[in-house]
């Protein structure tokens, strides 16, 4: 552009012309941080929008950024390509909403996360989609007796927030095809570092990557992975229907966490295992829920299913109920109190009264959510520290 041509005005808005990026090469991913993208031609506008030649057009419909963070999912899970979300909570809704619609019935594990069950609980039947609930550990041997001509979809969380029950992947996902059901599996507790369900015949793996992907607390994002013909139908309604787009700063935050994400889990999946054999023989504690002790019920499943470790996060049944958790949680002085999970530090909540209050008393009770629950989600800190911190307010309910 030749400044004796044009205003000054003119000047400050297109600088010298668009910049010639054919011989960067960048090592990290760019941030493409642009709501739209220019073409060479009306005739080529036309063809990228009708979708007759790939490109980007609208961050809101693709980004060069938050397409890395996808292909990079979908490599880890086994999976064809991804979508990303602003949240894990989109990427959720998104997924049902692509398999179920006024009249369909979905079958779910039970427990699952607060948020999502909110989602089934207040708004899906306004969509007159019903929702059926199977305990998780027995759902591979209940779902032929409650398909119907009007079930679409599967929906499965393990280990399911915050109990750590543990679903029958292989033996439920089976079940499930003899129906020819679609399978939805969240798989944030495990990341695909200890599972992949794909790997199982799940036809879609959702994430909050908020927590383990992310992995440092400072930002909120969701994706789901699948094959081709499941991931475009994903994506229409996700992104020209919902718009719950990721920004490409966040996606750029998640591709970068997916670099130490095999470190992280470990990690966390070696401490949280430390800890909870702790746990196991503390006096004040009265039942300690994590998949990677041979007295859950659910290690059995786990072992067969999950590699490298049970996750990072425990859950305890405090003496003293309601109020001997409260009394814990205020004595806690390294541990943070705070909602989510898969930071570098250890969070630490009571889901009746946080992640889960979309669930009412008779709820929390059927699901195995007493009121003395807490729910640990231990960090990257040494074990010994977390454990000192736990048994000091344990000592004080």
């Amino acid at each position: 552009m030749s400044h004796g041509k044009v205003h000054f005005n003119t000047i400050a808005v297109h600088g010298a012309g668009k910049p010639d990026l054919s011989r960067v090469k960048p090592v990290s991913v760019p941030i493409y941080q642009s709501a739209e993208f220019t073409f060479d031609s009306a005739e080529h506008f036309a063809d990228v929008m009708a979708g007759k030649e790939s490109g980007y057009v609208y961050t809101r419909l693709g980004n060069p950024t938050s397409q890395e963070f996808e292909r990079r999912m979908a490599l880890l899970e086994g999976a064809d390509d991804g979508v990303s979300f602003a949240s894990g909570m989109a990427a959720i809704s998104a997924v049902i909403l692509s398999y179920c619609g006024p009249g369909d019935e979905l079958i779910s594990s039970a427990p699952v996360y607060g948020g999502t069950f909110g989602l089934f609980k207040d708004l899906l039947p306004k969509l007159d989609i019903r929702i059926v609930y199977l305990p998780a550990e027995t759902i591979h041997a209940e779902l032929d007796r409650h398909v119907t001509s009007r079930t679409k979809l599967v929906y499965l969380e393990t280990p399911a927030n915050p109990t750590l029950d543990i679903v029958d992947l292989a033996e439920t996902i089976k079940a499930a095809k003899r129906h020819n059901l679609k399978v939805a599996v969240d798989n944030t507790f495990a990341t695909p570092c200890l599972q992949r369900p794909m790997e199982h015949g799940a036809d879609v793996v959702m994430h909050s990557a908020t927590k383990y992907i992310c992995g440092h607390g400072d930002t909120i994002g969701g994706v789901a992975v699948a094959n081709k013909a499941d991931i475009d139908r994903i994506r229409t309604v996700a992104f020209k229907n919902l718009g719950g787009t990721i920004a490409p700063i966040t996606a750029w935050l998640l591709a970068r966490g997916l670099q130490t994400l095999p470190l992280r889990v470990e990690r966390h999946s070696r401490n949280a295992q430390v800890v909870a054999e702790f746990l196991e023989k503390h006096a004040r504690v009265e039942r300690v829920c994590y998949p990677g002790l041979s007295g859950c019920c659910g290690h059995d499943i786990a072992k067969k299913q999950m590699c490298g470790g049970f996750g990072g996060v425990i859950g305890i049944d405090v003496r003293g109920g309601r109020a001997g958790g409260k009394s814990f949680q205020n004595s806690l002085k390294l541990c943070t109190l705070a909602v989510s999970l898969g930071s570098v530090e250890t969070l630490v909540s009571h889901p009746a009264s946080t992640t889960h209050l979309a669930y009412n008393e008779a709820e929390l009770k059927e699901v195995g959510i007493t009121p003395g629950y807490v729910r640990i989600a231990v960090g990257l800190e040494e074990p010994e520290d977390v454990i000192a911190d736990l048994d000091q307010a344990l000592n004080r309910i």
